[in-house]
């Protein structure tokens, strides 16, 4: 298929004037801001604030609202220090401070899933009303996982931001501003996915260090998890479906274009398949696999895009 095919969304639409009424009370509007605040905490309170008021009626997603991009995304603190990921070592669970630094890792991720699912709220007009009450509620459990990270991490002393990060889960939102279809694509489907392969051994090594309470955070994020995945997949096979796109050939394509990082094992198939992923995705996954069975084992990585 032709890497030139169109895009379905603009990432930067311009202001419209006649809008202006809506934008007061637009579920979409309050993404935005909430996208463009600094502080975790305050983020994570306005986002399930958010998503509360979007279920019970005070405010409704406008498809139609064209908003103007602001130069500030996504709002973040000061730290942690952004850092090349080859530079973020690895440090064994056995101890309290190696524990401390997987959790740091693994609420950077939350942290930055929110940015991620208001960013497709706020940025993609036109979109069925479902899909920006599906991304807010995934944005509001990223909230919530965000949360529970952070305060397993105060009880070792530390807070978010003492330890350094990476920032490549917000640079394929930047890759895929323009697109939704690649956004659905690739973050969800590609980055969150990894999240559900990599959950499983990361809470074992947890579990195996004796740390039952951090083991049981990697339950309920990978619970939820599995839903944000579904929720990806839903909306890209929506939107193949609704421009007559071959849903895998498409994810080859787009997987190519925006360089998305490469699969590999070891897999999670019964979560993978509990997201949506058809037979055909999954075998090719084990091919994947029974190739990769015949290289060096590597060991599980703590974050969705190392």
């Amino acid at each position: 298929m032709n890497s030139a095919a169109p895009s379905i969304s603009s990432a930067a639409p311009v202001s419209n004037p006649e809008n202006c009424s809506n934008r007061a009370n637009c579920g979409r509007t309050a993404a935005l801001a909430a996208l463009r605040e600094a502080d975790p905490a305050g983020k994570a309170t306005a986002v399930r604030e958010l998503y509360a008021a979007v279920l019970d009626g005070s405010l409704a997603s406008h498809a139609d609202l064209e908003l103007a991009e602001p130069a500030d995304l996504p709002g973040r603190p000061a730290r942690p220090e952004l850092v090349d990921p080859r530079k973020l070592k690895r440090r064994s669970m056995q101890s309290p401070e190696g524990r401390a630094v997987l959790l740091h890792a693994l609420a950077h991720i939350e942290f930055n899933a929110i940015n991620l699912a208001l960013d497709a709220v706020w940025r993609f007009a036109g979109m069925p009303v479902a899909f920006y009450t599906d991304w807010l509620k995934v944005a509001a459990e990223e909230a919530h996982h965000f949360s529970l990270l952070v305060a397993r991490l105060a009880e070792f002393g530390h807070a978010y931001g003492d330890f350094p990060a990476h920032d490549g889960l917000w640079d394929m939102c930047e890759r895929t501003r323009a697109d939704v279809l690649a956004r659905m694509a690739l973050v969800p489907r590609t980055l969150e996915a990894r999240g559900l392969d990599a959950s499983p051994p990361i809470r074992a090594r947890l579990q195996q260090a004796g740390d039952q309470a951090s083991a049981a955070i990697l339950d309920v994020i990978l619970r939820d998890e599995i839903g944000h995945v579904l929720i990806g997949n839903r909306w890209f096979r929506h939107l193949c479906d609704e421009i007559g796109l071959d849903p895998h050939a498409t994810y080859a394509r787009l997987a190519d274009q925006y360089h998305a990082p490469k699969l590999r094992g070891p897999f999670n198939f019964e979560a993978r398949r509990d997201a949506g992923f058809d037979e055909t995705e999954l075998a090719a996954l084990v091919s994947l696999a029974g190739l990769e069975a015949e290289q060096p084992a590597r060991p599980a990585a703590p974050t969705l895009s190392d």
